[in-house]
């Protein structure tokens, strides 16, 4: 009886709980969404139908992140799944969008596990300190490449170039 008792309390703390903080994609791209929603006509924001329409033209001109969130609720063309009334229906009568992503949580608790890659400002930091898989990212950011380079301190003068073409006096 002991052993059933302290099993369930350890699945009980074992369960994973919602944390609005940690679904940074899911609140931001929602919140983005309804406030595009909320300068539509009042019909389609209290449809579920048009709203799924807007969402899913949303899906397509988002970045890699808020793609990924949208090919997980179903709203992009080639998503496995089909959650998509799970965002458009709360939508449709104003629930929260922190509670919209705990709803989203509670089917696939991967939606939450979605973060934003850090912007790196060029203007402040300290480039030679950078890994070379983060002047990479600069450098695709920019539209650049390094062919040949194959020592750091070739990918740090291409990003110093950089930061110099965008308004970085002192290197």
């Amino acid at each position: 009886m002991h052993t059933i008792v302290f099993l369930t309390a350890l699945l009980a703390l074992a369960a994973a709980k919602y944390d609005p903080a940690s679904c940074e994609v899911c609140i931001t791209f929602l919140g983005k969404f309804r406030t595009e929603l909320d300068t539509m006509d009042s019909a389609i924001q209290s449809d579920p139908a048009k709203i799924e329409v807007e969402l899913r033209k949303a899906c397509k001109t988002k970045q890699p992140k808020d793609e990924r969130f949208c090919w997980y609720i179903g709203a992009t063309e080639t998503s496995a799944t089909g959650m998509t009334q799970v965002v458009t229906k709360p939508m449709s009568f104003h629930k929260p969008v922190e509670k919209i992503c705990g709803d989203l949580y509670k089917k696939d608790h991967q939606i939450c596990d979605l973060k934003y890659e850090k912007q790196i400002d060029l203007k402040t930091v300290n480039i030679k300190k950078l890994k070379v898989k983060d002047l990479r990212k600069i450098l695709e950011q920019n539209g650049q490449e390094c062919r040949g380079c194959s020592e750091k301190s070739e990918f740090v003068k291409k990003v110093e170039a950089i930061a110099r073409e965008q308004g970085r006096t002192e290197l």
